[in-house]
């Protein structure tokens, strides 16, 4: 919580101009709101190549901000609606869809023109300083995957 003689920031009022950064679509303004060596983890995420497996662990600076910038470029109307938001000092829980319609690839999903949506959960943690210091989301990615015509066969 950021506190000034004037105003005092709460963790729910950063966590709601994160949001309504991410509908803009301003990965910067996002990334402003977390503490330089926030961790990120985006537990379902992971794609799987030839001779490794990249998974959505690691810092906003390193790993959030890559994957938020791809997901907005292959989803260029990107959006987030948030049904819930509940707070105390420094722990964030939000319920929200986010869908969009794909326009080029995403990772291993080729672009079909196709539309999705899908319920996500996020945690967040708040330092004292007013900044986003933690983010993890769960969300169905098989659910995602089926929306955009992308079915896996091992």
């Amino acid at each position: 919580m950021t506190t000034t003689a004037e105003t005092t920031t709460t963790a729910a009022e950063v966590v709601t101009a994160f949001f309504d950064a991410y509908n803009r679509h301003d990965v910067d303004a996002m990334t402003e709101l977390c503490s330089d060596n926030a961790d990120f983890s985006y537990i379902p995420f992971e794609v799987w190549g030839k001779q490794r497996v990249i998974r959505g662990d690691g810092t906003v600076g390193t790993v959030g901000k890559v994957l938020w910038s791809g997901l907005i470029n292959s989803f260029p109307d990107l959006f987030n609606e948030v049904h819930t938001l509940d707070a105390n000092d420094h722990d964030v829980v939000v319920t929200c869809d986010i869908g969009g319609t794909q326009q080029i690839a995403w990772g291993p999903i080729a672009a079909q023109g196709k539309k999705f949506s899908e319920p996500h959960l996020f945690l967040f943690h708040v330092d004292g300083d007013g900044r986003i210091d933690g983010i993890r989301a769960y969300w169905n990615g098989a659910g995602i995957n089926r929306q955009l015509g992308h079915l896996e066969v091992d």
